[in-house]
């Protein structure tokens, strides 16, 4: 009997596309870890794009200044592990971190000389800000808030670690600052040995040099943040001027740049200036004065000080109160005194004619407190 020859039955073909899989070989090596981390820092929200101008020196200004503070905040949490406050030991410590710590005298070195740069670096940030009338509408604020950290920088950063170094400038310093603050009565009272018996002025500036300063510093610095990414990155005075930035603020299709390249700009600026705080550290070693002398006063200030220094010369130990007033009260107003739609600096020549005397007048004070002998003001 013959057999029937069986046909094969095929499957008809699905039309449906079927999933890939994906390479492992052609992946690149590390996107695993950036997609972990993507998706539980959104680290891609950075991927914004930025005017073309702001991926340039005298725009990073501000990230710099950002940087160098994380290195003070670093490096100051190391110090405070061998820093005591108490005024029988606080020049011990600071010797003992300068000579006996392993790497000491570097690290100090590079907290000192980051405060300096930090405060240099900000001070340009603001100069590049008002060249640019950067403070302008919708940015008065945020002025103001760059304006207090600066303060903060200088007078909470610089003036109370030179206390803690509590040498004979040290001292002189804090004696200073204890009469500047007599002038404000009660409040003012925070800064003298009558406000408590329980614990001594340094341990109490020491306790705002490392908390209170920093955190009012980190607060200013989110609210900072959080308006320059609401505003977004100021337009050049030329844009502003030809009208391609209405209410201050570029459009779209004018912000050519990459965040991404902004960002390895500022951290690549910000080693740079890290690299610089080292070497300076190394080469130029922050020296500890004699222990202080409370029937003394030999020292000058830190330079950043000394064109108020001169004002104390004419107008005593208030004249330092005076001249900080005077001069941060009239930036404070900048941006409401300067109501030109103008950005370009030539067109605003009063603006101009009022930076350059009081750049002029800083300098000139300094160098004259610098060649001039110290003199004795307290009491």
């Amino acid at each position: 009997m013959a057999t029937r020859e069986r046909t094969p039955r095929f499957r008809k073909r699905s039309t449906q596309a079927q999933p890939t899989v994906p390479d492992e070989k052609a992946r690149p090596r590390g996107a695993d870890l950036w997609g972990w981390l993507d998706d539980r820092l959104g680290l891609s929200a950075l991927r914004y794009a930025v005017p073309k101008h702001a991926n340039t020196l005298w725009y990073t200004l501000g990230g710099i200044t950002f940087f160098g503070i994380v290195v003070l905040i670093i490096t100051g949490v190391w110090l405070a592990q061998y820093y005591n406050p108490d005024p029988a030991a606080a020049r011990a410590s600071v010797l003992y971190i300068q000579n006996s710590v392993r790497f000491g005298d570097v690290i100090r070195g590079i907290h000192v000389w980051t405060a300096y740069l930090v405060v240099i670096t900000a001070a340009l940030h603001l100069i590049r800000i008002a060249v640019t009338a950067s403070y302008k509408i919708p940015r008065e604020i945020n002025w103001l808030v760059g304006l207090g950290l600066l303060i903060l920088l200088l007078f909470g950063g610089v003036f109370t670690g030179t206390v803690l170094r509590w040498d004979q400038e040290a001292y002189e310093a804090m004696s200073h600052n204890m009469e500047i603050a007599s002038f404000f009565g009660t409040v003012g009272g925070f800064f003298s040995d009558a406000f408590t018996s329980s614990v001594g002025t340094l341990p109490r500036i020491y306790l705002a040099h490392v908390s209170v300063i920093p955190v009012l510093i980190l607060l200013l610095l989110v609210v900072h943040i959080f308006l320059i990414k609401h505003h977004g990155i100021s337009p050049t005075p030329a844009q502003a001027d030809a009208g391609e930035a209405p209410g201050g603020r570029l459009p779209p299709e004018k912000e050519t740049g990459h965040y991404p390249t902004h960002l390895r700009l500022m951290v690549g600026y910000g080693l740079a200036l890290l690299g610089l705080a080292g070497i300076l550290g190394v080469l130029l070693p922050q020296k500890i004065g004699a222990a202080p002398d409370p029937t003394m006063e030999v020292t000058k200030p830190p330079v950043f000080f000394y064109w108020m220094y001169a004002f104390e010369d004419w107008f005593g130990v208030q004249g330092i109160l005076y001249a900080a007033i005077a001069f941060f009260g009239v930036l404070a107003l900048l941006p409401f005194l300067d109501r030109t739609p103008f950005r370009s600096l030539r067109r605003r020549p009063v603006v101009a004619a009022l930076g350059a005397a009081l750049v002029i007048l800083i300098v000139a004070l300094s160098i004259k407190v610098a060649v001039s002998p110290t003199a004795k003001h307290l009491g």
